[in-house]
């Protein structure tokens, strides 16, 4: 089976071709007129230049990890890290980095060519906008697999690792480049654009009482930057590295799980179905003119679920030829299954078709403090579902795949029917995530339909439009909510995955028999840490926020005040002066939160050891992912109870509760667009920072000398 290993590069081509068509398609498109060519080269500008910036900063930083990297591994003589880690960093580090690139340069050239398409018809500002998306969403799962594909056949072939577990253990830490770009992309990203976004909401919808992109609000060209450098460059980024994360841990799971290469071909192998399905099913989304929320719902929902149809019902042959087990694809089924159902409730409780977002917008009746009490109420309880999906699909697979109550052999080792148990849950991960091309083109391609929207509005096309670009964008926010649900449900099934891998590192290091239990002082006071960084990491990115967005409330009101002419159109914005608060702004406030995810598992190590890592990452990933779950969520909710206002209920648009809803949004624009998404990447960041760092750990920490 090792031979086989040459279909990842199979799936990267044909996503890679695929893409490029996509693009190419795209690309044949018109950009309207001159003054919406104006606007999108502004927008173009703009995000370039942030990305340049915050590169340059993330490369300086890479330059020292790697540097640290390099001096543990030809220091100890690859005994406290493998030689080849330091540059499977980088090469992580730079395709998570093109995969947002990329996917950020392909929106910012589709954002007026959607606005042109929804002039003519919404079928095809639907197909221009998500054929946008795919190129996102097929370059991420083409780079993933190259990336996967091109390290399995260096150290396989080129450096002479034959052992299936030595080789999946060396491969488990070749995620932390992946994790470490995509946190900052993620989180400066996500400071940029929610900056923008409530800066331009508070000043120009609530006090000024002029419509969302307004030529005259200073802010609304930052606020189109930043829907490309968070919501595509850093999502892109941030589903590269769940995408990889889940393979790579399942690779270490099934080199030890008593499978060998055929326990490592079989994620891989499911991953090349997914793109081949996925494409399939992308075909199949498009809507008819006269078409209503949830018809456009359900064209989106059609294509993503044939891709996972047929992806559940082709994996049964390959689990079958690749590993002769049913209790494995049972474990795939729970991972589709369960990204389907997480799909659907987060559609649920996002979507303002349904009921919990119409209450909330009835909520503005009484004002901003009764909707803002309303969406943290929402978010809570929708939590509930979430977890019970999860702890459901992690049970099924671990029991289906061979798993047992008993975990520890005569040895005091893990037996191999609970190695077995656990990569069922990691190939869970997997199959959440093996039609993430598709999954993600239907959340890439809200940013630009949101886009488009702006560009309408500041060119003065007719409203017709505006009412097209809005159904597309308000339809974005529940599919954003959605790639959301995907990436914590996966990262919460990956970091068990790599919990347990890191156990198995860290026990292969030492011959001393380490107490994981709960028992055990260290890993109780492991399990408070995780909890507290979750927390302190959520108030570092909201405070980053905070202080962004108020540079932008302060420009703007200045503005208003400052330049005459502005509310009669008889003056220009300066718009420079906003996109130049948000860049310093985000590239300032992005380290503090990024440096925490790393700093913390390290000290950590050194001061309680090997067993107070293990707390910590169960207390990150528990707390993480509910609280990533709530903020996702209740942001999405605010978003669409809102635009549910501005289509004509509860007053409608320029009213007191379309006012409260506005700063119930700027409320959830950090929740759903910043902080939320960014946990996931925390937890799988702690993890392969824990399990890179694990040999430093085990031969420094404090508990040596106790």
């Amino acid at each position: 089976m090792e031979n086989l290993f040459w279909i990842g590069f199979l799936g990267a081509i044909v996503a890679g071709l695929f893409a490029w068509v996509q693009a190419k398609k795209v690309l044949s498109y018109s950009e309207g007129n001159e003054r919406m060519q104006k606007i999108a080269s502004n927008i173009r500008a703009g995000a370039n230049a942030y990305l340049k910036q915050q590169y340059t900063t993330v490369f300086k930083v890479f330059l020292v990890v790697f540097a640290v990297l390099l001096v543990m591994a030809f220091a100890s003589g690859g005994r406290m890290l493998s030689k080849f880690t330091p540059f499977a960093f980088v090469t992580g580090g730079i395709f998570s980095m093109l995969a947002g690139f990329i996917g950020m340069k392909i929106a910012t050239n589709s954002n007026a060519r959607t606005a042109q398409a929804a002039s003519e018809s919404l079928n095809k500002g639907l197909r221009v906008a998500f054929s946008s998306g795919s190129v996102m969403g097929f370059t991420v799962v083409g780079l993933g697999m190259l990336d996967i594909t091109m390290w399995f056949f260096l150290l396989r072939y080129a450096f002479g690792v034959t052992a299936p577990a030595a080789l999946g253990n060396v491969m488990v830490m070749n995620g932390m480049g992946a994790s470490f770009m995509a946190l900052f992309a993620r989180v400066g990203g996500g400071i940029y654009t929610k900056a923008a976004d409530v800066g331009a909401d508070l000043v120009g919808k609530v006090e000024a009482g002029i419509p969302e992109d307004d030529p005259r609000n200073p802010a609304t060209i930052a606020d189109n930057v930043g829907d490309n450098v968070g919501d595509v460059a850093g999502m892109g980024a941030d589903l590269y590295e769940s995408y990889v994360g889940s393979i790579l841990a399942t690779f270490a799971l099934g080199a030890v799980g008593g499978y060998g290469w055929n326990g490592m071909l079989l994620p891989m192998a499911l991953a090349v179905c997914g793109i081949f399905c996925s494409i399939i099913g992308s075909f199949l989304v498009k809507t008819r003119e006269d078409a209503t929320q949830e018809s456009l719902l359900k064209s989106l929902r059609t294509g993503t679920y044939t891709a996972a149809v047929l992806a559940a019902v082709l994996a049964a042959p390959l689990t079958r030829f690749i590993l002769g087990s049913w209790g494995v694809y049972i474990a795939i089924l729970c991972g589709l299954a369960g990204g389907c159902a997480i799909g659907y409730f987060t559609e649920y409780y996002t979507s303002d078709t349904y009921k919990p977002t119409q209450d909330l917008a009835a909520a503005s009746e009484t004002g901003s403090a009764t909707i803002i009490i309303g969406g943290i109420s929402l978010g809570l309880k929708s939590t509930f579902v979430s977890i019970v999906i999860v702890a459901a699909a992690v049970l099924v697979s671990y029991f289906a795949a061979g798993g047992s109550i008993y975990i520890m052999d005569a040895a005091g080792v893990f037996s191999d029917a609970f190695n077995r148990g656990l990569y069922g849950i990691g190939i869970a991960g997997v199959g959440m995530l093996s039609t993430l091309g598709i999954t993600l083109a239907t959340d890439a391609y809200g940013p630009v339909a949101d886009n488009a929207g702006g560009i309408a509005e500041m060119s003065g096309l007719p409203e017709t439009v505006r009412q097209r670009t809005d159904a597309l964008d308000s339809l974005g926010n529940t599919t954003a909510a959605t790639g959301k649900g995907f990436a914590i449900g996966s990262a919460s099934l990956t970091a068990l995955a790599l919990l347990v891998s890191y156990v198995n590192i860290v026990q292969e290091r030492t011959a001393e028999n380490l107490n994981f239990t709960l028992t055990s002082p260290t890993v109780l006071v492991g399990l408070f840490i995780g909890a507290m960084l979750t927390f302190v990491f959520t108030a570092e990115t909201m405070n980053a926020v905070q202080k962004a967005a108020q540079s932008i409330v302060v420009e703007v009101r200045r503005q208003f005040r400052e330049i005459p002419g502005i509310m009669e159109y008889k003056a220009e914005p300066d718009y420079a002066s906003c996109v130049g608060l948000c860049t310093r702004g985000a590239l300032r406030e992005m380290v503090s939160p990024a440096v925490l995810a790393i700093v913390v598992p390290i000290v950590t190590g050194l001061i309680l050891g090997p067993t107070g890592v293990v707390g910590l990452l169960g207390g990150v990933s528990v707390s993480g992912f509910a609280m990533a779950v709530f903020m996702s969520n209740a942001g999405g909710a605010w978003d669409n109870a809102k635009k549910y206002i501005e289509s004509g209920h509860h007053g409608g648009k320029g009213s007191e509760q379309h006012k409260a809803a506005v700063v119930g949004d700027t409320v959830g624009d950090p929740f759903k667009d910043t902080s939320g998404p960014s946990l996931n990447i925390l937890i799988k960041l702690c993890s392969t920072v824990s399990i890179v760092f694990s040999g430093l750990i085990l031969a420094f920490n404090l508990m040596n000398f106790l």
